[in-house]
């Protein structure tokens, strides 16, 4: 038996599925007087804003985002795929086929994330999380399945799943910039995002809501979407891609457990058989140690930190050694051996089993 480990990071990507799924019952209120595009629009729009206030109160004014120049390529690319391609084809989607259907659909998106960062972007991970990965995803899959069954039309089924691979490119993408202001990139992600599918929905001659119906999204997307994804790039730099998007795939067991309690809406057997899934895939999650001698190359990044084992630098100016502080920096090639998790300072190759 694994010993039980909550690191910071692993708070953050429960925390964040916490929120994301809080806001789908909430936003489901707005269904009916909001058209889709504009609601999701709206969402978005608030957690853009929300997080450039923040920002700004945060730091006094505008500071810069820690972004390096080769890095901005990564932020744009995870705008373009999640904020703008994912939203879009999830809407082509769901005009020919119906919500259950879609919801099952939508489970692919941790399947692909976890894929996507094991294949392509090489992120270490064992049977061990791969099994846990499953559970969690079967949970989804057993939470979100259709009472009945009904023929998919293939149009919108692919434009689901293609709206699905596009938010695991976005997650992957995000990752590799994730040592960055984690305020910056979650509310630019907001803001364009927001104003495109706002502009779209208009485009298309979609009404604008009745102001208190904006106020509500606005303010459900500044936390469900705005403060989640916050904690999902914080996620994100901690734990790598794969587990960080374990994690966040118990949003919708969490929306469920929310609808059912301040809305009451009932409960089914195949929602505890989703929520025994789920505990079990996220308790293997947390009972994860992996140990064992690796080598850190040499690398060059720009995020805040302490000098701790893996930050040991000279500075141009002075410092408090004991506050965290940001500059661009440089690591040493250093060989260890500790427990750890392939966050941003652990992206190492692994000899297979």
């Amino acid at each position: 038996m694994g010993k039980f480990h909550l690191s910071s990071a692993t708070l953050a990507a429960l925390s964040a599925a916490i929120l994301f799924g809080a806001s789908t019952p909430f936003a489901k209120q707005l269904v009916g007087d909001v058209s889709p595009i504009m609601l999701a629009g709206l969402l978005y729009l608030g957690s853009g804003i929300g997080l450039v206030l923040l920002r700004l109160i945060k730091n006094k004014g505008w500071h810069t985002s820690l972004l390096l120049k080769n890095e901005w390529v990564w932020l744009w690319g995870a705008i373009a795929f999640g904020g703008i391609l994912g939203p879009i084809l999830l809407m082509i989607g769901l005009a020919h086929i119906n919500a259950s259907n879609a919801s099952l659909l939508l489970n692919l998106e941790g399947v692909l994330t976890a894929l996507l960062a094991w294949v392509f972007f090489k992120e270490s991970t064992d049977k061990r999380i791969i099994f846990g990965m499953f559970l969690i995803v079967a949970g989804g899959i057993v939470l979100s399945w259709p009472d009945q069954v009904t023929a998919k039309n293939g149009l919108g089924s692919l434009a689901i799943a293609c709206a699905c691979l596009c938010w695991a490119i976005d997650n992957n993408l995000t990752r590799k910039i994730s040592s960055a202001d984690s305020l910056f990139i979650a509310g630019s992600k907001g803001f364009v995002s927001g104003i495109v599918n706002i502009s779209l929905a208009l485009v298309l001659g979609l009404t604008w809501p009745v102001w208190t119906n904006v106020t509500y999204a606005l303010l459900v997307g500044f936390f469900g979407y705005g403060i989640s994804l916050v904690l999902f790039v914080l996620a994100l730099r901690g734990l790598g891609t794969a587990r960080t998007g374990a994690y966040f795939s118990t949003a919708p067991f969490i929306g469920a457990a929310i609808a059912i309690l301040f809305f009451h809406e009932p409960t089914t057997l195949l929602f505890w058989i989703a929520a025994i899934l789920m505990a079990i895939g996220v308790w293997i999650h947390l009972t994860e140690i992996h140990e064992h001698t690796h080598t850190h190359e040499l690398q060059f990044h720009n995020h805040s930190h302490i000098h701790d084992e893996h930050h040991q630098h000279e500075h141009e100016f002075p410092w408090d050694d004991k506050k965290p502080h940001t500059h661009p920096h440089q690591h040493e090639a250093i060989t260890h051996s500790h427990p750890h998790y392939p966050d941003i300072h652990h992206r190492h190759k692994h000899k297979p089993d």
